[in-house]
């Protein structure tokens, strides 16, 4: 007997720069074990950056290169997934605009991250059509290879539900083409910028993948933390402690355990706690950063990848396109 087929998986991430501990936690860990168990595509979706990036559209195509190494350096293995750029595969676009003719405007205008991007990046006009229709892109990236699951955190489970919706809309209307993809939920901790909020690149508060270790070090030890402990002898509370995400992400737990406590009764201070979210960072992107190294003295191996997955992506795409068009008398 043959072995059960792999269940499909889709996951992309926007080329805006340099990959920051963030897009690690958030996203990229989920995808290195996933890769062992599905049958994954990960795409660099830059039709997507553009949608936010259109006025400096030149910048794309590096950043394009600096995700894929980030991606390759950190264990994305092109043997077991298939590695693209979004771009590459024409298909996304044809399937978006089919699926735009389907979907209600009301239904965009209250998807709650096209708000909450607007004010993230309020230093860019995003009032846009092409940004406005982002989470038809998006479900348009999913369905093109018939995913069936898709990994993200529960805050970002209410997105997927509108991918779902549009599925369904285009299945009544048209012929069940397209399977409805379900969340694969992945543990996401919270992870703090060095300012204290989110870290994101929008803010300037990211610890990125590449930053040299003397960066890290400068970076993590001037970092926001609990603002119980005015002094070395007062208390602090880890859970309210933006450094200490850190260590939830980073830093084990029979150490994390041990610092918690010394926080907690003063027996430490912020800047010992700190020192253990530096070793453990230090430790893990020293292996990252001896790849980034290799790959980017031989960017012709990095190329070679993506134009290899490209044309896998594609194979797909095309068969799934052709079914949509005959189905819809096209």
């Amino acid at each position: 007997m043959n072995p059960p087929a792999k269940k499909i998986v889709f996951s992309g991430v926007r080329p805006t720069g340099p990959a920051h501990l963030g897009n690690y936690v958030g996203a990229f860990r989920s995808w290195l074990r996933l890769q062992d168990e599905y049958r994954c595509f990960y795409s660099i979706v830059s039709w997507h950056a553009l949608s936010s990036e259109y006025a400096s559209s030149r910048t794309i195509g590096g950043n394009i290169f600096e995700m894929a190494v980030d991606l390759l350096s950190l264990g994305i293995d092109p043997g077991k997934c298939v590695l693209f750029v979004q771009s590459d595969v024409p298909e996304h676009a044809e399937l978006h605009l089919i699926l735009s003719m389907f979907i209600p405007l009301p239904w965009l205008e209250r998807v709650p991250t096209f708000k909450e991007m607007q004010q993230e990046l309020a230093d860019k006009e995003l009032n846009t059509y092409g940004f406005l229709g982002y989470p038809v892109l998006q479900t348009a990236d999913i369905i093109l290879y018939k995913a069936e699951v898709v990994p993200v955190g529960e805050d970002q489970e209410a997105h997927l539900e509108l991918a779902r919706e549009v599925t369904r809309r285009f299945n009544r209307f048209v012929a069940p083409v397209f399977p409805e993809p379900q969340t694969l939920l992945t543990e996401v901790p919270r992870l703090a910028g060095t300012d204290g909020r989110k870290m994101s690149k929008s803010f300037g508060n990211a610890v990125y993948l590449k930053d040299p270790p003397e960066v890290i070090r400068e970076k993590i030890a001037t970092m926001v933390t609990d603002t119980r402990r005015k002094r070395r002898s007062d208390p602090g509370d880890p859970d309210d402690c933006p450094a200490f995400t850190l260590h939830r992400a980073f830093v084990a737990r029979e150490v994390r355990e041990e610092l918690a406590r010394g926080c907690r009764t003063a027996g430490i201070g912020c800047l010992e706690c700190k020192r253990a979210a530096i070793d453990a960072l230090l430790g893990f992107l020293g292996p990252y950063q001896e790849k980034r190294r290799a790959f980017e003295k031989d960017p012709g191996s990095v190329r070679e990848i993506l134009a290899e997955g490209g044309r896998r992506a594609r194979e797909e795409a095309k068969r799934t396109m052709a079914e949509v068009r005959d189905r819809l008398g096209l």
